[in-house]
């Protein structure tokens, strides 16, 4: 099964968030692409996000990490439920 073929078998979320431009090609290129793709992309974010800094300050260094932090208490908890 070729990966067209198994992107047409997707629901019609998955397909519609896959046809985002940048986020949408990033996330099919992690699920369905080689390993290192992972190691791209975190590249990739942890780039932008210092550029941000570069371009904004310490605003632009914060900012991201306080809107992280919802997403890193969702993580312990499901690290405590086990």
């Amino acid at each position: 099964m070729s990966a067209a073929a198994h992107i047409h078998a997707l629901p019609f979320w998955q397909r519609l968030f896959f046809k985002i431009p940048v986020l949408g090609w990033v996330a099919r290129d992690l699920l369905f692409g080689d390993k290192n793709n992972v190691w791209f992309a975190l590249i990739g974010f942890v780039s932008l996000w210092m550029s941000s800094a570069l371009t904004f300050g310490l605003p632009g260094l914060y900012l991201p990490a306080v809107a992280m932090v919802p997403v890193v208490f969702l993580l312990l908890l499901l690290i405590t439920k086990g």
